[in-house]
């Protein structure tokens, strides 16, 4: 039987996409919450789930009054971390992530939206999911007004760039979270374009460029992010034994 991974997802418009397909071909099985539509978040991780995951939304990981749902997220995710579950953040899922560590997430002093450079650092040399891509500078798709602004000692910050210092951590040997959107292709992009939220009116960003960046860097992204996730799956799988 395929290893279960639960997925959270946080909006309507943001599942897991392009990652739960490679999820998918590595072996795995996914199981969606749909949390914006009030399905339950466990507290904790059922025996039944090797992994999880959590993704993106146009809310603050901090926005507990608006979306309740994002308490119980928190507590998963850090019952998750604290265990060493295999366990992903993505956007929004990785400053709730943070904040279930010990970390916060504020505003962001620069909005990112399209297609940006990210530097993976040397701290991911022996990384079992980053490793391979240790010291590049790749692509990868962007839509944040907020960013993780501190995570705990234990964290180690494995990806950067001028505009957000943290764009991928790592907590314990198998906890991680990234700031951009691996998930996305250009297809996904527009359509997030065509229902443009506050960070896209705040930006100042002209969306039909930010499109096209993600458009032209589409084939680069899947390419990078595609073997980080099957590293990731292994993850999943050894847990499963």
């Amino acid at each position: 039987m395929n290893p279960r991974v639960l997925v959270i997802q946080n909006e309507e418009s943001a599942p897991a996409a392009l990652v739960g397909e490679w999820l998918e071909e590595a072996g795995l099985s996914l199981d969606v919450v749909h949390a914006y539509a009030g399905e339950a978040i466990p507290d904790v991780l059922p025996a039944t789930y090797a992994g999880v995951l959590a993704f993106g939304g146009a809310m603050g990981a901090n926005d507990d009054v608006e979306f309740p749902w994002l308490a119980g997220e928190r507590a998963l995710l850090a019952h998750s971390a604290d265990a060493d579950v295999p366990t992903f953040g993505v956007c929004l899922g990785a400053q709730v992530l943070a904040t279930a560590v010990g970390g916060t997430s504020t505003r962001a002093d620069v909005i990112e939206i399209g297609a940006y450079d990210i530097d993976i650092l040397s701290s991911a040399q022996n990384d079992a999911v980053f490793g391979a891509l240790s010291g590049r500078s790749v692509k990868a798709a962007q839509w944040h007004q907020d960013w993780i602004a501190t995570l705990p000692e234990r964290a180690v910050v494995l990806a950067s760039n001028q505009n957000c210092p943290v764009q991928a951590f790592r907590v314990g040997e198998n906890v991680y979270g990234v700031q951009f959107h691996p998930e996305v292709d250009a297809a996904s992009f527009k359509e997030w374009y065509n229902v443009a939220d506050e960070a896209a009116d705040r930006s100042g960003i002209d969306m039909a460029i930010a499109v096209d960046q993600v458009r032209d860097a589409e084939e680069e992204m899947i390419a990078t992010w595609r073997p980080v996730f099957h590293a990731w799956a292994n993850l999943v799988k050894q847990r499963q034994g």
